[in-house]
């Protein structure tokens, strides 16, 4: 799973720490911190509860094209 940097961006544009976000959304600081190393795969619910907090939308923090892949 690859790093989650867009977060991690979008987390510090807010001037917000791991543990300010995960209080937001309602998880731990150590959750924050394994979604943005690409180390936890959230929910849907959670997913949706982070771009709340940050706002932002889906695409913008949790969906990457693949460069190789063609849209048709």
């Amino acid at each position: 799973m690859a790093k989650n940097l867009a977060i991690k961006v979008a987390r510090a544009e807010k001037d917000l720490t791991q543990k300010a976000l995960a209080d937001m959304v309602g998880v731990s600081r150590q959750t924050i911190n394994a979604i943005e190393k690409g180390e936890y795969n959230p929910s849907i619910k959670l997913c949706r509860a982070i771009c709340r907090a940050l706002n932002k939308k889906l695409d913008d923090l949790f969906w990457e094209e693949d460069e190789d892949e063609e849209i048709h």
